[in-house]
């Protein structure tokens, strides 16, 4: 028996997963916690992370060894993703998680997240042709699935985060500041050439911030949260997606705060977080959205099996 635990941290938060493996290959997920740690807070053009971002890192990942100390035979696989990545101190930072909770961290490429992204979508949901979409703190993965294979994938620098803190999106909007960052998000999207070839198909959704919308959506199915309906595999229009992203833009921050089903410390990055799904949905004319509530943890999962079965 294994306990495989996966730590994700990202722009936004951080996550673990911990799957007690048996002899035979077969899992089961025993635990999953999250802290928001907002890692690329202040990090501005510079990209250096700031000193209050990594001790609540560090602390959060202090407190997620504690937990997962408790278990034997522990195997860790951490990954660090696009704050850490693009970071000009990386180096210090990855030094001091190791000097203080003993954890080496591996920062990974776009092009692995979002393969580990794929890795995750298909082997939990029935997808055969789509385009799978990843939007984080500080990146947005995308994912070309072609008769079940990864056909295409690339990693963009832009986020919830990026984007929020970039173009004044925390708290009421203005038009000005709205229209800035859909420009500048639009323009990194329309470098990806790849995306010309792709039009009408299914967009498999993940990352905190497009969950979000699935989240909105079942709390208005119903309010008794022992019935609400799993996010996985839910399917949503494109409509709902653009008529709910335009009513939270005339919102402020404590407006949408209240909003069952956004929690309160998205609230200031949720604008930010749906402008790429808004103009990929625009452009490729999506037929419809699937929300999938596995990713790059699932996928370093299924490769840790994969190569377990090897050996």
């Amino acid at each position: 028996m294994t306990n495989l635990v996966v730590i994700d941290l990202g722009s936004n938060s951080v996550r673990m997963q911990i799957s007690q493996i048996d002899d035979y290959g077969g899992y089961t997920i025993i635990g999953y916690f999250r802290e928001y740690v907002r890692l690329s807070e202040k990090m501005g053009k510079e990209m250096i992370l700031k000193e209050e971002p990594m001790k609540r890192t560090i602390q959060a990942l202090k407190d997620f060894k504690a937990r997962y100390t408790q278990y034997d035979h522990v195997v860790v696989k951490a990954v660090a993703t696009a704050a850490v990545r693009g970071a000009k101190n990386q180096a210090e930072f990855l030094k001091r998680v190791k000097d203080e909770v003993g954890l080496d961290l591996q920062v990974i490429s776009g092009s692995t997240e979002a393969y580990l992204d794929y890795v995750g979508v298909v082997n939990t949901l029935p997808i055969r042709n789509g385009i799978i979409m990843d939007c984080g703190g500080a990146s947005t993965e995308l994912v070309w699935v072609q008769n079940g294979a990864c056909k295409e994938r690339i990693s963009i620098p832009i986020g919830s985060v990026v984007l929020s803190q970039n173009y004044n999106l925390a708290d009421s909007i203005s038009a000005s500041d709205l229209y800035r960052a859909m420009n500048a998000a639009g323009q990194k999207i329309s470098t990806v050439r790849w995306l010309g070839q792709v039009h009408n198909l299914p967009l498999i959704a993940l990352g905190g911030s497009n969950r979000t919308i699935a989240k909105i959506h079942r709390r208005k199915v119903t309010d008794d949260v022992d019935e609400l309906p799993d996010i996985h595999g839910m399917h949503l229009p494109p409509h709902y997606i653009f008529n709910l992203v335009s009513k939270l833009i005339v919102m402020n921050k404590d407006e949408r705060m209240k909003i069952p089903g956004l929690a309160k410390n998205r609230a200031d990055v949720i604008i930010g977080g749906l402008i790429p799904i808004s103009l990929v949905l625009r452009n490729l004319q999506i037929s419809e959205v699937i929300f999938s509530n596995c990713g790059l943890r699932d996928g370093i999962l299924f490769e840790y099996l994969r190569q377990s079965r090897k050996e």
